[in-house]
């Protein structure tokens, strides 16, 4: 009982500071437009061609001045068309692009990709999305005034998913917003642990100077949360959280619970690997938290405890992550998801076992390819 009283407590406090942080972060709004700042969009991608279309046509809607940014995609291998969709796309366009071809030195694709885009950016600000995302229209404006506002190093942008109907869709939604929460969370009380490269902004200077990718190139994901932990390191005060809809890039959901598996499989498997003790500490909070309610459920089946007692803490988690959750529905416009929590709530415990246990495993599978731990 003084266990389950304990990582209660524990959990509670912990998203009880992702809420009061959340409020520290001020909205940030465009005011007059500066365009003083140059950028190079990174983009790598394999096999996208079917998302490609639909990023290309947001990249042709920024209002920007196209002298002010380039279009850098790093191509990885792909074995579809994706290449002639972006040449047959741009070609006519009077945006400024490259299509290099990635460059394999580590056992991290996107690391590499990036690399090779960084050694032939023409600009000092790099941003990195993903292929399958869709761009807002003010999206480099809004960097580029947060920049002249708070001169940072790196800076970390919102990310959401498109609204879809299934359950699995719905389910990482929800849970994609939790975690766009507690990043923001992360900011408000000085503690950034998470961020996502398909909105990241930093420094081609300070990237070079904390030495890239360099003692993490062996993990083949972490492109995002590793250099944020570098730069934060070097950096603490540098680092900032761009809170606003007008930076706000969507992107979809996987469309399977094999594909979602995957994904969150090559999440966690990074995770054993942070350097940050903040970071550290929350992912184990969260697995303890998680674990409990399902031996709680095991003991109240086998009369161990009873059924009462799992109810209490369960509502008791449900009350305090709905709070945070409610206000980052709030900034996205996507409270009417929130319908879905309750049986999302009782599907997740298990969901997040499951990703633990795959990821003990000796590797997992992305983008038709296999990965070792």
């Amino acid at each position: 009982m003084v266990a389950v009283i304990i990582i209660t407590c524990i959990y509670s406090a912990l998203i009880i500071s992702f809420i009061v942080g959340y409020d520290r972060v001020n909205l940030f709004s465009i005011k007059e437009p500066s365009n003083e700042s140059r950028f190079s969009i990174v983009i790598p991608f394999r096999n996208e061609a079917p998302q490609l279309p639909i990023l290309l046509n947001s990249l042709s809607d920024l209002s920007y001045p196209e002298e002010k940014y380039e279009l850098i995609f790093v191509d990885d291998e792909s074995e579809d068309a994706s290449v002639t969709i972006i040449q047959d796309f741009l070609v006519n366009s009077s945006q400024n692009f490259k299509i290099l071809s990635n460059e394999r030195v580590t056992k991290s694709p996107k690391k590499d990709a990036i690399n090779v885009a960084i050694k032939e950016a023409s600009f000092n600000w790099i941003i990195t999305t993903d292929a399958d995302c869709i761009l807002p229209k003010k999206w480099l404006q809004s960097f580029d005034q947060f920049v002249q506002h708070k001169t940072p190093k790196l800076i970390v942008g919102p990310v959401t998913y498109l609204s879809k109907n299934s359950f699995i869709e719905r389910f990482q939604h929800l849970d994609f917003l939790s975690l766009m929460g507690s990043t923001i969370g992360g900011f408000g009380i000085g503690k950034p642990f998470l961020c996502n490269g398909a909105n990241l902004c930093y420094h081609k200077d300070t990237f070079l100077e904390v030495g890239g990718f360099k003692g993490n190139s062996g993990i083949a994901s972490g492109d995002d949360i590793f250099l944020l932990e570098k730069i934060n390191k070097k950096y603490p005060n540098d680092v900032h959280y761009l809170k606003s809809k007008d930076a706000t890039v969507r992107t979809k959901p996987q469309p399977t619970f094999k594909q979602l598996l995957h994904q969150r499989t090559r999440w966690a498997a990074k995770s054993t690997t942070y350097k940050n003790v903040f970071s550290q500490f929350v992912s184990l909070v969260v697995l303890a938290m998680n674990l409990l309610l399902i031996l709680l459920c095991i003991g109240a089946v086998f009369s161990i405890n009873s059924w009462y007692l799992l109810a209490i803490i369960f509502c008791l988690k449900f009350c305090v992550d709905i709070l945070l959750l409610y206000k980052t529905c709030v900034f996205f416009d996507q409270r009417i998801i929130l319908k879905h929590f309750l049986l999302s709530s009782l599907v997740y415990p298990l969901f997040i076992m499951f990703v633990i246990i795959n990821s003990l495993k000796s590797g997992y599978s992305w983008k038709g390819r296999a990965f070792k731990k």
